[in-house]
Parts: C-alpha cells; sequence; structure tokens
C-alpha cells in the first residue's frame, strides 16, 4: 500500500520559518520524482517545486530563494524548507509522487501552513 504522510505544517508569523516532510512508503522511492504542491480554497492546486531523483529542482517563481526542496533516499523522505514565510504562502500543502517512466502518480492528504501575526 502507498502511502504519501505529510507533517510540518503549522502556524507561524510572517518572516518565520517551517519545514515541511513526506515520508513515503509502498514505492521505490528512488524511481519517483517527489513535488510539493500547495491550493488554497476556491484556487487552483499549484507546483511549488519538485525534485528529481537526479536531484534537479523546478521552483515557482513566487518562491524562488525562500523555499527550497530536499530529499533523503535513506529515509524515503522528501523535505520543504520554507523561510521568510508571508501570508500568501499560507495553504494546504500537498505531497506528490510520480513514477518517472510509468508517470503513476500518488498524493498525501496535505498539511496545513498559514502564515498571520
Amino acid at each position: 500500500q502507498v502511502q504519501l504522510v505529510e507533517s510540518g505544517g503549522d502556524l507561524v508569523q510572517p518572516g518565520g520559518s517551517l519545514r515541511l516532510s513526506c515520508t513515503t512508503s509502498g514505492i521505490n522511492f528512488n524511481l519517483y520524482t517527489m513535488g510539493w504542491y500547495r491550493q488554497v480554497p476556491g484556487n487552483q492546486r499549484e507546483l511549488v517545486t519538485r525534485i528529481l531523483s537526479t536531484g534537479s529542482t523546478n521552483t515557482a517563481n513566487s518562491v524562488k530563494g525562500r523555499f527550497t526542496i530536499s530529499r533523503d533516499f535513506a529515509k524515503n523522505t522528501v523535505y520543504l524548507q520554507m523561510n521568510s514565510l508571508q501570508p500568501e504562502d499560507t495553504a494546504l500543502y500537498l505531497c506528490n509522487a510520480i513514477e518517472t517512466l510509468s508517470r503513476q502518480n500518488y498524493w498525501g492528504q496535505g498539511t496545513h501552513v498559514t502564515v498571520s501575526s
């Protein structure tokens, strides 16, 4: 059974930092591109950043320079370090896994990030 479990979401003040984690099981982590998306009610889900198994990354312009994705192959976990958080970063953050060849696609349940004073 495939599971993607996110954690680390919280309420934080503007300018603060958080680190999200997404721990996977049931997949060959080495073969998957891992991504973080976010969604605000009423809006489309948007890509925040993703990391290939090679280590290459793609990051949305809105978070570039503030957010960093990384992955730990030993722990089958992907991280999202978020710095200089702003109220517009408030969203449900979801972890995504896409297998490189088959494009098999999995989602986690998400973790809430709220940026407010």
